[in-house]
């Protein structure tokens, strides 16, 4: 039941697509109209939100019951009573999950306009309201007040300050206009602040805006299941490389219970500076970020004693998480991708740089996870059958929990790998609307299993470095 249209690609990103999801190992496997009916839907569900809003609870701070009540009081607020649970998950029980509602195609139209970008306009789908700086144009009268129907610009043609566009958009609901289209483009600078509080939006998701700030972090499903597979324990030195904005990494150190060390990296200052700020409003303090490339985290030289971070002599952490630069085809919602084949191929050997780096940091009885947020075969499938061939050292090891599909064919991998890979596909399942309703008459088993599936694309693979040299 598709909403929107399916996710676009350049010409030469969509015949690499094609040929991955049409490989030789799938279509024998699955023969030729299954796996095309796989990845037909995969194009459908990627231009849509999740089915489910994630939160992880911060239980550093408050037991997840006692956060679950005031959630669930929050939504009612928001919801104007609207009865929407509040769902615990029986696998990773420090998340909380809220069906998302819609899409709502009762909702009648405006003639005032309000135009925004894509980025916004995808925040929009998942809960959130729109701010000023997202705006790209309004209609020609829209004052402080007014109903306005919103839009989202999914090609980014729509000139700054246009009164009028024509180009594609997308309907994403109503709201309230807080300011008049001449404060909106003032030419004394750009306003910050809420632009348009949503009041019908076509998907009904909670905000959490100034929400639970320290109790809770928005966290898709697979995001969260990755630090649970690598399993830190209290008074463990941890690595996560390419950490920010600081999801895994806080996540990690609650999973220790603040004792021991997490290192954070990331080459980008004001991404570190986003960890910086997250570990402090959670109230974290075995976390240590630095801003650091990743690919020359190896220490080739002796440090100094007193030296904290990067780089780093070999063999010295005992869990690495790399949660790698990726392609991210894998988000939702992306109704047009707008990178090149060359930027998608360029990730590959990226990945392996810092694949490299992470396997000699590793102590001997170690454990590496690797994880993106894409659905290309080259940055997952692959990437674990070259490691498995260029690091003799390292064994691939089965997932707890083990919550996703296993890997997909083409890479050469035997099915018992495949089957200790983890690859979350949002096309396992039929693409399909929630209304109030029939959340009503679901089951908490049926609704905790759609959620398992119908979020957003992503890779898991878990390896053991041997003890031996």
């Amino acid at each position: 039941m598709s909403f929107f249209p399916k996710i676009s690609f350049q010409y030469e990103v969509e015949e690499y697509l094609t040929k991955v999801f049409r490989n030789n190992e799938l279509i024998t496997a699955l023969g030729t109209q299954e796996a095309e009916n796989k990845y037909q839907s995969l194009l459908s569900h990627l231009s849509h939100p999740p089915g489910f809003t994630t939160v992880r609870v911060n239980t550093h701070l408050a037991s997840v019951k006692h956060v679950k009540k005031l959630l669930f009081e929050e939504i009612q607020k928001q919801f104007k009573g609207l009865h929407v649970p509040v769902l615990e998950h029986p696998k990773l029980q420090d998340i909380l999950l809220i069906p998302v509602i819609g899409p709502r195609r009762d909702l009648k139209k405006h003639a005032s306009e309000v135009i925004v970008g894509a980025q916004c306009g995808y925040a929009v789908l998942r809960g959130a309201h729109v701010y000023v700086p997202g705006i790209v144009s309004t209609s020609r009268f829209v004052k402080a007040g007014d109903l306005v129907s919103v839009y989202s610009d999914i090609e980014g043609k729509c000139k700054r300050g246009a009164k009028e566009f024509d180009g594609v958009k997308v309907f994403l609901g109503n709201g309230i206009s807080e300011f008049s289209r001449s404060e909106i483009f003032s030419s004394s600078g750009p306003l910050k602040g809420l632009g348009i509080r949503m009041i019908e939006p076509v998907y009904l998701s909670p905000s959490f805006d100034n929400v639970l700030p320290s109790h809770l972090f928005l966290q898709n499903l697979p995001s969260v299941v990755v630090s649970h597979i690598l399993n830190p324990q209290p008074g463990e030195k941890i690595l996560d490389m390419c950490a920010a904005p600081g999801g895994k990494t806080t996540h990690l150190a609650t999973l220790m219970h603040d004792q021991g060390e997490v290192i954070a990296m990331d080459k980008i200052a004001n991404k570190v500076k986003k960890i910086k700020q997250n570990a402090e409003l959670l109230q974290l303090n075995c976390i240590k970020a630095f801003c650091y490339d990743g690919t020359r985290a190896l220490s080739v030289e002796k440090r100094e004693d007193k030296q904290e971070g990067p780089p780093f002599l070999p063999e010295s952490f005992d869990r690495i998480l790399l949660d790698a630069p990726c392609s991210g085809m894998g988000q939702r919602p992306n109704m047009a991708y707008s990178s090149t084949l060359k930027e998608v191929t360029s990730y590959q050997p990226l990945q392996r740089k810092l694949f490299t780096v992470a396997v000699k940091l590793l102590k001997p009885g170690g454990v590496l996870v690797y994880s993106t947020c894409t659905i290309t075969l080259s940055e997952n499938e692959e990437q674990v059958a070259w490691a498995l061939k260029t690091f003799p050292c390292l064994q691939l090891h089965s997932q707890e929990p083990h919550i996703g599909g296993e890997g997909m064919q083409g890479a050469g991998l035997s099915l018992d790998q495949l089957k200790l890979l983890q690859r979350f596909d949002p096309s396992a399942v039929t693409l399909q609307g929630m209304d109030i309703n029939s959340l009503q008459d679901s089951r908490e088993d049926d609704l905790i299993s759609l959620a398992n599936k119908d979020c957003i694309g992503f890779f898991i693979a878990k390896f053991i470095k041997s003890n031996s040299k």
